[in-house]
């Protein structure tokens, strides 16, 4: 019996195993289009297929942050998989960093767009991915990506390269470089979720202030002062995960806005980006 093999089937196999493409066709063309024995084909071959691994977890990895030559484009991506093993491995760091060179090179919109970005070899971003998931054996995924641009931007890789910030400023210059790496650091240390109130969500806002009002009728205080002390409580949410508001870590006698000021009257941090591990 001789099958005719569609390139449709022969990308669903691809999709589903993380073999290559001929492998695939020629599997498919063996088994005369049935994928279950074309899968057994394969594995016969010593295939290191990626089935079933789409359900995996894939919390360790690493994040890679990259600056453009001039300082004013930046990118951070994480590349996820399974295992402490796999990221630590130098080829997989290597492949970090070729992807975060590809996406600033061409510092596309969205994760979407990034993963159709051309890798090499007329392969794309996303099928370096899955042909690398077929190798390893496990999972791995580009979890995230994230650009910004600015004025100036400095940037941090976290020891291990478990966390990648990005830290855009509203001048250029050495001093002002050594300030925002400063605040990159903190952003690490102290995982800010906005740079200041503004920035915050109404949901959340809404979650604290209802927080706040519970925890202060708990501790039993008159309820016309409830929404008061449920308002404080909310400011003291802003200056802990807020950037700006922050203490600033290397001296807690000033906030990070009160440091940024002691460099320079002007000097403000207009947007930052963190990819985290976990």
């Amino acid at each position: 019996m001789n099958t005719m093999i569609s390139a449709a089937d022969v990308k669903k196999l691809r999709e589903q195993t993380g073999a290559g493409m001929m492998d695939c066709k020629k599997a498919l063309t063996e088994a005369d289009g049935d994928f279950e024995k074309a899968i057994e084909i394969l594995r016969k071959k010593g295939q290191k297929l990626s089935i079933k691994r789409a359900d995996r977890e894939a919390t360790e990895g690493v994040v890679i942050a990259k600056v453009s030559d001039d300082g004013t484009k930046g990118v951070v991506i994480k590349l996820s998989c399974e295992t402490d093993f796999v990221s630590k491995n130098e080829e997989f760091i290597q492949l970090a960093q070729k992807f975060a060179s590809i996406a600033l090179n061409n510092f596309p919109e969205s994760k979407d767009a990034f993963l159709s970005l051309s890798f090499e070899n007329g392969i794309s971003v996303q099928d370096k991915v899955t042909e690398t998931l077929g190798v390893i054996g496990e999972k791995i995924e580009i979890a995230n990506y994230e650009r910004l641009e600015a004025t100036q931007i400095a940037s941090y890789i976290h020891m291990g390269y478990k966390a990648g910030v990005l830290v855009g400023l509203n001048q250029s210059g050495e001093e002002k470089l050594a300030a925002g790496k400063d605040v990159a650091m903190q952003v690490a240390a102290m995982k800010p979720i906005a740079l200041d109130k503004n920035g915050i969500d109404q949901s959340i806002i809404d979650k604290e202030i209802e927080i706040g009002k519970d925890q202060a009728r708990q501790e039993g205080k008159p309820e016309q002062i409830i929404e008061k002390i449920a308002l404080g409580k909310l400011n003291k949410f802003f200056k802990e995960n807020t950037l700006l508001n922050q203490q600033y870590v290397k001296d807690s006698s000033m906030t990070v806005t009160q440091y940024l000021q002691s460099v320079d009257k002007e000097l403000k941090v207009t947007d930052f980006k963190h990819v985290r591990l976990g």
